[in-house]
Formats: C-alpha cells, structure tokens, sequence
C-alpha cells in the first residue's frame, strides 16, 4: 500500500515538474527505482520478441561500469502531413512530382517538439548520460551511459554479452523487457540497443548437378551474363559527368576488399567501363576478412550500375551495444548529400520486432522517400516464410521488406541453368504479405487483380490478404560468381544478388535522367504500379517454398501474368525500362 500511494504522488510530482521545467533533473534519479516499479512507468516494446537467436550464445551479465552506447528513438511530429508530402513527389500524375524536400525541410517538419526534447534531455542528464549526440533531425539521440546507469534507467533491462553469426560477433543486449517512467510515453518512440540482434546472412552456395560435359554454356551468373539477359550494350555506363551515385550498405561485421573488387574486374568487367574502385566508405571499414555478403553487394552494384559513383555505408556497430542497421537509419538523417539508389540486403521476421520498432523504422522509410532517394531491400531467401502460431502454421513475412515506403526485389532462375534464357521462380524468393503494414493504395489494383485469379493461392488463413504485398520486382539470384579474399567463388545465390543488379540498373536510369534535366527516380513503387509492369520480362513460371502443413515444405504462392508476390512485375529489360523512366 505505501508503494502504490508513494508511487501515485511521484507520478502527479514528477509531471508537475516536467510540466514547469523546475526541478526535474536533481530529484528524476532518487525518484527511478520507486517509479519504474509503480504504475507509473510503461513499456515501449512489450511485443519484441526476448528468444535468443539461433546461433547466439550468452557469455553472461556485463561488467556494472562498462560503458554502454544506446540510441534513443523521439517521437515526431506531422507525420501525416509527411506521408501526404510522400505521395505527392512520388506520383507522376501529381504536380508536386519531383519536387523533393531537403534534409532542412524535413527536420523542420518531424523535428520533435521542443517539450519532447527538453524532457527526454533532462531525464538522461539526470540518469548521468554523458557524449549525447544527435541528428539534422533531432529525432534520435544517442548517448552514453554505464551498464549500471543504463539497468537504473531502463528498469527490468538486464545486459548481457553474447557472441554470435559466422564471424564470432560479439554484442551486448538485454534478454528481459525495459520500463520507461510514463511521463515519457509521449515522448519516446523506443530504445535503441536492448533487444534486435544483428540478422545473419542467407548467402548460400548452391551447385548445380549438371555441370560436367556442358560445353559452349555458362557457368554461372557473372556481369557479362546480367548485361546479355538484361539487354545492356557496352555503352549502358555511367557518364562520369554528373553527380549521380548509389550506395549500398554492410552489418554485421561483413567488409568488402579494395583487392576484391580490382580482382573481380580483371576477371568479368574487361567489357564495360567502370570505376577501379568505391568512391567513398561511410563508417568503419574493417580490416578482417572481407564477407561474400559484402563482396556480392559492391561487386554487382558496380558493375550494373557500371561507372557510377558508389559509396559503401558500412556499420558494423562501433559498439557491442549498438544496432548496426539503426545506425544507418542515422546516418541517412544526418547527411544533406547522398546517394540516389541505396540498396540493402538485410532483414528480419516482422513477428520478431515490436510494433514500435516497426512503425518508426517505416516513418524513417518515408523521410528518404520525401528526399528522392530510391531504397531497394532484398525480399528474402526463404520463400513466403514459416512459423507457427498457437500451433497453427502461417506464412512469415520479412521485414524491411514489407514496408510500403521501400521497393522489395525478389529472385529468379533460368530456365536452363546453363544458358542465357527466360527466366522462372527461385524457390527461395521471399514474398508474401504484412502482417503490420496495410495494402498501399499505388498496388490496390495489382494486388486485387492477382488474387482474384491466380489458380494456386494456398488456404486464406496463412496469409494476411489485406497487408502490404511484396515484392515489387526482381531479378536473377542464383548462381553468382564473387571475389572473397582474392578467391573467385561460385554458385552464390540469394536476393542479396539481385537486388544491387536492380539497383544499379536504376542508377544507370538516374543518369539519363539527370543528364536530360529530370530529377531521380526517387520512391519508385507509385509509378511502377501505375506502369503496370511496362519495361520489365513477366515471369510466369514457377512458385516458391513454404510450409502448408507439420510434415513437408510445400508450395506458397506462385507466378502468373502481371504481379504476383514471388517475382513482383518481373525482372529488367533495361532499353525498354529506360524508356519508360526516362519521361519526367
């Protein structure tokens, strides 16, 4: 009884002072430990999901005086007014089409209010935070804070190290829920650096049977076979006059190799022009050995993307207990210049993430869509995904995605794995439907259209008909060669491939543009949709992996005429793309 009677009073107090600004940071910490075990505090998170990972080990609870770096997430503002602005850059048949807003407009439109920051200021002043940094937008801050501090400040956190991933990752995180005071719940988003552990890569190696006694065929995908299926001549390039560039972006202690990416263009890049090496590194770039994660994404986005300017965001976490993939997040809010195309191959389960986590990283989605910047995810390597749900088994989509504010590039195959010919379905090909994020309206028509009459749809109760449908488009994803610590590797596959071959087509259709006056593509799903497919190969053949029952892996959705959630609208024919996306 006194608890709860002493707690109801700190929670009238504790407002009373945030309300006047007096007082606050001298009395918040002796007053932390009574509110966060009161009525008085509340749980930004309590959807994310606390199983340790596969393959994640825990060495245990950290030292008391280590030294922690967590980020957090503050509310913003307009954020209606945002997605109204995102529409209408992104549609060519509005008047504002084009018409990007600069990093300034848009930390004057989210930036949180002034009452957000001067609370969330006080309480980790008083909490003892120390080296807070934040962004052009002010809707992050990161800070830095001892694991005592931090266990004080986010009541029931508990931080552990664990060690993890194919490189013997080490990270810090909290395997039990953090509180908040509630006097923050309309100011804090959520903390950054207590839950998401860093996704491990899905690159595999897949030899095919059939090599043996082929002669006069290819022998896997190589940048000579993305330009002869995709219809590039030497002269698809960049011009090296303008100031277009793309990006692409590494986790998880995966680097890429200046030697690698000279080797690999002495072996595949002798008939096309491109550039010897990135243009710029942006974060950490490690000296350990490269990961064909890494490898695969610098090499392909420059050689479809060939002679184009390219940056390399790479974030391998600073510190144990930082996310790499937020930290990107921040570097995007915090740089006026940047790339056109980004492209990522990172993802996670979307049932594993908070619903915070999810609708804020969205929200971060849309401030690069208001800018003009084109961000591509991979959609994944395990088909539509499976999991099981009060021991009934449904589909699982992945997130990024299955945001609407991202293009989602899928996986395909040829037909004859030796030859230059169409293209089917990679089983592997992740896609599906949201199971947080609403059907867009820019594929409502699509997206209707196809499961209205594809003949192959699996029972209703596994899929979410009304969410979000990806992906968007494809391409190939199977059989790659990559240069990894000078070693050429063959049969790498995954939608880690495809989606900087699609970006860097993009990029090279940015160039056109830019050089005839246009602005960039930018967010790139509205007039893809309104487009109907225009300019990409349907591919209707084949269906990707999934679980329809306890015992076997069976089918999920499969590929017909038009869009279809395996392949989206189908995979480049570049001429005919450039054509249609050169227009303004």
């Amino acid at each position: 009884m006194v608890v709860v009677s002493s707690a109801h009073v700190i929670c009238h107090m504790t407002a009373d002072l945030q309300k006047h600004g007096m007082g606050l940071q001298a009395c918040l910490l002796g007053l932390l430990a009574l509110l966060v075990t009161s009525k008085c505090s509340y749980s930004p998170e309590p959807d994310q999901q606390r199983t340790l990972p596969p393959g994640w080990v825990s060495l245990g609870r950290v030292d008391p005086e280590e030294e922690l770096s967590l980020t957090f997430a503050l509310k913003q503002q307009n954020l209606e007014r945002l997605s109204k602005l995102v529409q209408a850059v992104s549609d060519p048949g509005s008047p504002h089409y084009g018409k990007y807003l600069t990093l300034e407009d848009v930390a004057e439109l989210v930036r949180p209010s002034p009452l957000t920051l001067r609370t969330v200021q006080k309480w980790l002043l008083a909490a003892g935070a120390r080296n807070c940094h934040s962004v052009t937008t002010q809707d992050f801050l990161t800070c830095s804070l001892s694991v005592r501090q931090a266990e004080l400040l986010l009541s029931g956190a508990e931080f552990h190290r664990y060690v993890g991933g194919s490189a013997e990752t080490h990270v810090v995180r909290s395997p039990r829920p953090y509180q908040l005071p509630k006097a923050l719940a309309s100011h804090v988003d959520f903390v950054g650096g207590l839950h998401r552990f860093p996704p491990t890569s899905s690159l595999k190696q897949r030899p095919e049977s059939q090599v043996a006694g082929t002669v006069g065929l290819h022998l896997g995908v190589t940048p000579s076979v993305i330009r002869e299926r995709y219809n590039l001549t030497a002269q698809d390039v960049g011009s090296g006059t303008t100031n277009n560039s793309q990006a692409c972006a590494q986790f998880l202690e995966q680097y890429f190799h200046d030697s690698d990416l000279a080797e690999f263009m002495r072996l595949f890049g002798g008939k096309f022009a491109h550039q010897a090496s990135v243009a710029r590194v942006v974060g950490q770039q490690g000296r350990g050995l490269a990961g064909i994660e890494a490898s695969l994404d610098v090499q392909y986005l420059m050689s479809a993307g060939a002679n184009i300017s390219t940056w390399v965001y790479s974030n391998p976490g600073r510190h144990e207990s930082q996310e790499p993939f937020l930290q990107w997040l921040l570097l995007l809010s915090n740089e006026s210049a940047l790339p056109h195309v980004h492209t990522v191959s990172y993802g996670d389960d979307e049932d594993s993430l908070s619903s915070a986590y999810l609708q804020r990283v969205n929200t971060e989605f849309m401030k690069a869509a208001a800018r003009g910047l084109t961000l591509l995810f991979a959609s994944g390597d395990s088909g539509a995904g499976c999991w099981s749900v009060s021991g009934r088994h449904q589909f699982r989509p992945t997130f990024p995605a299955s945001s609407p504010y991202v293009t989602t590039v899928g996986g395909t195959s040829f037909q004859n794995p030796f030859r230059v010919t169409n293209e089917v379905v990679d089983y592997i090909s992740g896609g599906g439907f949201s199971n947080v994020f609403p059907r867009p309206s820019y594929q409502e028509e699509a997206v209707s259209q196809f499961l209205s009459s594809s003949p192959h749809l699996p029972p209703s109760s596994y899929f979410n008909a009304s969410g979000r449908a990806y992906p968007d488009v494809a391409a190939l994803s199977d059989g790659y060669w990559v240069v990894s610590n000078n070693v050429p590797i063959p049969w790498v596959s995954g939608t880690s491939a495809s989606t900087p071959v699609f970006g860097g087509l993009l990029a090279l259709i940015n160039e056109h543009r830019i050089l005839s006056g246009h602005p960039s593509l930018g967010f790139l799903n509205p007039r893809l949709y309104q487009q109907r497919g225009t300019g990409l190969f349907d591919v209707t053949r084949g269906c990707h992996e999934s679980c329809l029952n306890e015992e076997v892996q069976g089918e999920g959705f499969c590929s017909g005429p038009g869009w279809d959630p395996v392949t989206g609208w189908g995979t480049p024919n570049f001429p005919a793309l450039l054509k249609t996306l050169i227009n303004p």
